[in-house]
């Protein structure tokens, strides 16, 4: 598996675990994919698991150098004390004293506040500040948009490494990435098979037919074929296996075209720029 070099030098793997909607049986399924070679988990405070990943790492007897852990500031902790008590209890329930990636798991909008500029820059503010002590080698941002990156870089001193947004066949929100690219920011997708709606889209398997693959494997390859670092999830061993250990093929111009022009079937429907939560 290759790492992807982000804009600070720190190496993050293309392919990581996502642990979104996993909750009940969790520290087994983050074994199972430790087992199967992943290194790079991906939680978040309200995913409410982050106590049993860390059970799970604490178990596996895998040093923590050798791990790659993201967790992400919810909504209700957008503030310089909401951060730093965000982190204390992400580090102690997942049984570490750093993390690698730092991410704000959901910009403030503007239609739910009128000073969303200044909570977002906030909020980043006091990552900037953990970043600089070393408890976080990294810091990012997830469901940005480009009005709220934008506006985050006015005042940024640390230029957000990452921007971890929904990313798959059918909705690959190319304005978001291609400017993210441009400022050097990598792109992570959460939702890359689409929630697993993207399986059963009759166009896309007859394209994963093409390359003898699976919709899920057609679907993480769409993703690192677009330069894209792909998280996805599973509670099959099977399935956790493959989406990692599955050989590198190349996708035609053509099939990636058809690919990003899907119907959406696998979109969530959260638009961040309207969400209410």
């Amino acid at each position: 598996m290759k790492n992807v070099i982000l804009n600070n030098g720190t190496e993050i793997p293309e392919i990581g675990f996502g642990t979104w909607q996993t909750t009940e049986g969790v520290q087994k399924t983050v074994k199972i994919a430790l087992d199967a070679g992943y290194t790079h988990i991906d939680t978040a405070d309200i995913y409410g698991n982050e106590a049993e990943i860390g059970e799970a790492i604490e178990g596996s007897g895998i040093a923590r150098k050798d791990l790659y852990l993201t967790t992400k500031i919810w909504n209700s902790n957008r503030s310089t004390q909401g951060v730093k008590r965000s982190v204390e209890q992400s580090l102690k329930k997942l049984k570490t004293d750093y993390l690698d990636l730092l991410l704000i798991h959901w910009p403030a909008n503007e239609k739910q506040f009128e000073n969303w500029k200044e909570i977002n820059a906030e909020t980043w503010k006091a990552m900037e500040e953990l970043y600089r002590s070393g408890v976080v080698k990294t810091i990012g941002v997830s469901n940005f948009m480009l009005p709220q990156i934008k506006a985050l870089l006015e005042t940024a001193e640390v230029i957000p490494a990452v921007n971890q947004i929904e990313f798959h066949p059918g909705y690959v929100q190319q304005t978001v990435v291609d400017y993210c690219k441009e400022k050097g920011i990598a792109i992570e997708a959460w939702s890359p098979i689409g929630s697993g709606r993207l399986l059963k889209d009759e166009d896309l398997k007859d394209i994963a037919d093409k390359y003898d693959v699976s919709p899920a494997i057609l679907c993480i390859q769409f993703c690192l074929q677009s330069g894209v670092i792909a998280l996805p999830k599973s509670e099959n061993p099977t399935n956790i296996y493959n989406n990692l250990h599955f050989e590198r093929f190349k996708i035609s111009e053509s099939d990636m075209k058809s690919l990003k022009t899907l119907e959406e079937t696998g979109f969530s429907g959260l638009n961040p720029e309207t969400v209410d939560f």
